[in-house]
């Protein structure tokens, strides 16, 4: 067994492409070692700024020497496909043995593979990977064809025994591979010679360099906790900043300044923005007031006075970039001092927010009046709510915003402050682009939730309006992120929103359907009391008349009924635009289902549990459908749900097979009077103590009371297929036990779709 040990150095790689590099060095080497016949114990990678190293532990020294057979054509073939097979094997006739098959005689080559030494399977997987590194830029430089990400100035590629260590001899491009490699650029810049992967680290070390990123960042994170603590401040943590840095330095040396007094009223925000974005800089606090006071560097060197010169320097620079921070702060506090808001937000018509779905003002009209129809659903304030539509956006226009995109949203909040809007105003700007990802907190305060889902709805409705719809991995538009937004706004906030009814109101908008057109279609011509109607009522009147058939408009629309009942291809423009709201609707509903599914599987739900409540009435109502499969899923996680679910499979299977069979359907009340066993009578009663208890759980939406209901059907079920002959010779009994599977599966299928659960 050996030790391989494998550096890469080259000038400075970007700090965000370390980790992917590293990863990619050792899936390449080791699956390349592994495909030529080696074995190895354990592997490590590691990167800093100037290399990429692999120590690959317990290599074995010789690939093993392979046999195979391989039969060829029979004989007597074509002599061409001899000759093919002979190539293919690198053998002659002679080398051919023939053996019997089962269709006759064929010729089989055994070819041999022989073992090779690892040094010269090392450096064929290493040339390979070098040349074929996957960097997601990368560049030439000299007259050489060679690309890398910087260049490239030496490899060292060594397998180290107890005996001593041995040069993999590799030469890529005139670059010779060695036992060599440099400390750090300025403090230990000479080369020096290493025997194995410990010698390696401990000289790295002496020359100033510390290999492992994990070390580097914990050192960094200590040290800078260790200054902040002792000025009596707290560092802010920032894991990703924290990576970015310890990727930047080879030696990290932490220093500690303070921010000048001029700079302090800048909201901590943005003084953490502007330090992280433009200078790498940590943030540091006052745990008293909240106030970033302070900043930690990190340089990649010593210095004689302790890194006072390279303070002093960062401090300059950061002191013209907080001044950009508050010429902007100021102007947009002088702007929104003198037009409010509003003013800001003005300029948002000048800007397209999509080409097909108008500007940002535009989406801004529609996600007011979707606020003010939402508010009451989440208990907010419809005026409060529309006006928070209104504003959350206008900080788009702010000089900081576009400074700092990032921090959109919360100066929204700082500069409504400002102006004198309601805190829960404020609050919304801030937070009405929350969730942003699954891990993000969910707003609670009502007109945040109001805006929020607003936003969301205006944005899925839209894309879908205009046909641009996720497909595969691809999702400009996070329209994934914004559907879990919606989920996970409404679950939280066990809020009732019923999708068939909001999402055509944001659709109709987008498709131009107006309230006039609503109004003829509709409601069969205004009248003096509908004229108060908003669109989402038009909407609901045109369920509650049966012009939208509910199934048809959930599951899978195939006409538009009119006034005069025309198939779509005679469908006047209007009903057109009716029958396209209503398609996009659908999909869209059928979106939000394929990403609740996502999102309650991480719950711990079976995708055949959703389906099963998904087949239900109600479906676009996400709480109540959440809450029926959660009923469900903790019922089949029961002996008796599971034992039920077996006993409903049967009832359904035999019934169904009878039907077929007999043309019929077996669905009339059966009789208890012609019950002839205690099984069948204690099933009847039963039954009628489960429907009793089902139907008014079911109509309070208490699904885990109709489902322990459901649950008591188990014992007297068993007990009736274990003592009832179903298929009678006497037809009379025979068709009141089917109706009695029927009663079954009715009283079943009222709490979820059984049909649709495996097992």
């Amino acid at each position: 067994m050996a030790d391989l040990l494998i550096e890469l150095f080259s000038e400075e790689i970007p700090a965000r492409m370390q980790a992917g590099a590293s990863d990619a060095l050792k899936k390449l080497v080791t699956d390349g070692l592994v495909e030529a016949g080696l074995t190895y114990a354990h592997a490590q990678a590691f990167a800093t700024p100037r290399r990429l190293a692999l120590a690959v532990q317990g290599l074995t020294e010789h690939s093993p020497t392979l046999r195979e057979e391989r039969r060829g054509p029979k004989v007597g073939a074509p002599e061409k496909a001899i000759e093919g097979f002979l190539r293919s094997t690198g053998l002659s006739m002679d080398d051919l043995s023939i053996q019997d098959d089962k269709k006759g005689q064929v010729y089989v080559a055994t070819v041999t593979t022989e073992g090779r030494a690892a040094p010269m399977i090392v450096a064929e997987v290493l040339e390979r990977t070098i040349r074929n590194f996957p960097w997601p830029k990368s560049m030439r430089w000299g007259e050489g064809a060679l690309r890398w990400v910087r260049p490239l100035h030496s490899i060292l590629c060594i397998l180290s025994r107890e005996d001593g260590a041995e040069v993999v001899p590799l030469d890529v491009d005139g670059i010779v591979s060695g036992d060599t490699t440099r400390g750090h650029r300025f403090m230990a810049p000479d080369t020096f010679s290493v025997a194995n992967f410990e010698d390696y680290a401990a000289k790295l070390k002496r020359s100033k360099v510390i290999l492992d990123p994990s070390e580097r960042a914990g050192h960094i994170w200590n040290e800078a906790s260790q200054l902040a603590f002792a000025q009596g401040l707290e560092l802010v943590e920032d894991k990703g900043l924290l990576a970015e840095v310890a990727g930047l330095v080879e030696w990290p040396v932490v220093l500690m300044g303070r921010i000048e007094e001029q700079f302090l009223d800048l909201p901590p925000e943005v003084l953490q923005t502007s330090m992280k974005e433009h200078q790498k800089f940590f943030s540091v606090r006052d745990p008293k007031s909240g106030q970033i006071v302070g900043f930690v560097t990190v340089a990649n060197r010593d210095t004689a006075d302790q890194g006072a010169t390279i303070l002093a320097g960062n401090q300059k620079v950061l002191a013209a970039r907080l001044s950009d921070a508050k010429f902007f702060w100021d102007n947009d506090l002088r702007l929104v001092s003198d037009v409010k808001l509003e003013g800001m937000g003005a300029g948002l018509s000048d800007v397209t927010f999509h080409n097909k779905l108008g500007s940002q003002a535009d989406r801004i009209d529609r996600i007011a009046a979707l606020a003010r129809e939402i508010a009451p659903l989440v208990g907010a304030d419809a005026e409060m709510a529309e006006q928070a539509a209104r504003v959350a956006k206008a900080d788009l226009r702010s000089g900081m915003v576009g400074e700092f995109p990032e921090l959109q949203g919360v100066m929204g909040r700082y500069y409504a402050l400002q102006g004198g809007y309601a805190p829960e105003v404020a609050d919304a700007c801030r937070d009405h682009y929350s969730p942003l990802g699954p891990s993000d907190a969910v707003p609670t305060a009502p007109v945040t939730v109001a805006v929020a889902l607003a936003d969301k709805l205006d944005t899925l409705t839209g894309f879908w309006a205009i046909d641009e719809k996720p497909t595969g991995s691809k999702d400009p538009f996070a329209l994934r992120r914004s559907a879990l937004g919606v989920i996970r706004l409404v679950l939280e906030g066990q809020l009732t929103i019923p999708l068939k009814l909001y999402l055509p109101v944001q659709l109709c908008e987008h498709l131009g359907i107006s309230h006039d057109m609503l109004d003829e279609e509709l409601l069969d011509g205004p009248t003096a009391e509908d004229e108060g109607l908003s669109k989402i009522m038009k909407i609901k009147a045109g369920f509650e008349k049966g012009l939208f058939d509910e199934e048809l408009a959930l599951l899978g629309l195939s006409q538009v009924l009119s006034d005069k009942k025309r198939a779509l291809s005679e469908l006047e423009s209007s009903n057109i635009l009716l029958q396209r709201m209503l398609e996009s609707a659908v999909g869209l509903t059928s979106f939000f289902h394929d990403r609740l599914k996502v999102y309650l599987r991480d719950q711990g739900i079976r995708h055949d549990v959703i389906d099963a409540c998904l087949a239900m009435p109600g479906n676009d109502d996400l709480t109540l459908l959440v809450k029926r499969a959660e009923a469900l899923s903790d019922l089949l996680k029961t002996d008796d749900g599971e034992n039920l679910l077996q006993g409903f499979k049967r009832a359904n299977n035999i019934l169904t097979q009878a039907e077929d069979k007999d043309g019929v359907e077996y669905s009339f009340g059966p009789d208890p009077k012609l019950a002839e066993t205690d099984a069948e009578r204690a099933l009847f009663a039963a039954l009628d103590q489960a429907e009793a208890a089902i139907t008014p759980a079911m109509q309070s939406e208490d699904f885990a009371t109709a489902m322990q209901a459901m649950a008591g059907l188990r014992a007297p079920i068993d007990a009736f297929f274990d003592a009832v002959q179903i298929n009678a010779e006497n037809q009379i009994l025979r068709r009141n036990r089917l109706n009695l599977l029927h009663r079954i599966r009715a009283t079943c299928l009222q709490v979820a779709d059984l049909t649709k659960v495996s097992g």
